[in-house]
């Protein structure tokens, strides 16, 4: 077996090469548009990560493994989309084994700066380069060469930090959001800045957040001197102290979680939840079997009660095991 057949088995656990590759791509990087758990940084060593992720025991597809639907709307009021949506599926199978990888980003362009949507879109292509080339492509590789694989939570890590490095570069006064959603087999990675948001639904549990707002209202109700009410109305809630765009380095919060079958990960902008709270995304997720009907119906509602902001929705069900 070649090498990157050992580093495969060595951490994802199982032996034999890939018998087929089967990926999809929808990138829509388009210019058309508080209080979650602390984030946990996932285990620094390969020899921790073969612990955390799992592998799928069935020979599937990539259509089979994902079931997603995105929309992303300018909303009511504002003239131009500043948001960006990116999705990349893949399935790497062998007889009896099945590998699930996908990429689902949402980034929102900080309103008032200039080249908002440049900079959400430039943000999420260097994301997905990164992601990609640094997980996906070592997947693929047949050769003798030893990769010496980092973890892949600092992968995600380091992807973001790549999308801040290229739009200070070459968007300098832009910035945006970014919160990447990443299936390596069946454990799910979130790599986030900003107050777009992360979610994780499944059937026998309540919706539950997977990030926080790095704005200064939800600090201050981590300090308890904003109750979440007074937050939810206050004018300047959603000032970021953290942001793709900054010039000092840029810290990531980046967690990770093990998936079961029929789990969905939602991801969204802030046009939504300041429009639509959680006990109605949660009615929505449950109501509705197909994903992307999911996300009409939650841009329509988000409209309908106001749609001050651009209004971006990401909705991935994760058929893995």
């Amino acid at each position: 077996m070649s090498r990157i057949g050992d580093w495969l088995r060595s951490l994802f656990g199982r032996d034999g090469d890939a018998a087929q590759v089967a990926d999809t791509t929808v990138a829509s990087p388009a210019a058309a548009g508080e209080g979650g758990p602390a984030p946990t940084s996932p285990s620094g060593t390969l020899e921790e990560a073969r612990a955390l992720i799992e592998t799928d025991t069935r020979s599937r597809g990539a259509a089979d493994l994902f079931e997603v639907g995105w929309k992303t709307d300018a909303g009511q009021v504002r003239d131009h989309n500043e948001d960006a949506v990116y999705v990349f599926t893949g399935c790497m199978a062998a007889p009896g084994d099945a590998l699930a990888f996908g990429v689902f980003m949402v980034a929102d362009g900080m309103g008032g700066h200039v080249g908002g949507e440049e900079a959400s879109a430039l943000a999420l292509r260097t994301a997905a380069s990164e992601l990609i080339n640094g997980i996906y492509v070592p997947l693929l590789a047949r050769s003798d060469r030893d990769f010496g694989q980092p973890v892949i939570g600092e992968v995600v890590r380091r992807a973001v930090q790549a999308a801040n490095a290229a739009v200070l570069a070459q968007l300098p006064g832009s910035g945006c959001t970014l919160t990447a959603g990443v299936v390596v087999g069946s454990r799910l990675f979130i790599g986030h800045v900003g107050d777009s948001r992360a979610y994780i639904l499944r059937d026998d549990e309540p919706l539950r957040r997977l990030t926080a707002d790095h704005t200064f209202v939800h600090r201050l109700v981590a300090v308890g001197q904003l109750s979440e009410s007074e937050a939810a109305e206050h004018p300047h809630r959603n000032v970021l102290y953290r942001a793709i765009g900054q010039p000092e380095a840029l810290d990531v919060d980046v967690t990770s979680l093990l998936l079961t079958e029929g789990d969905c990960l939602f991801v969204c902008s802030d046009g939504l939840w300041n429009e639509v709270d959680d006990a109605e995304i949660e009615t929505a997720l449950r109501a509705q079997a197909n994903p992307q009907a999911v996300c009409d119906e939650l841009v329509e509602a988000a409209n309908a009660a106001g749609g001050e902001d651009n209004i971006s929705v990401l909705l991935v069900r994760t058929n893995v095991e």
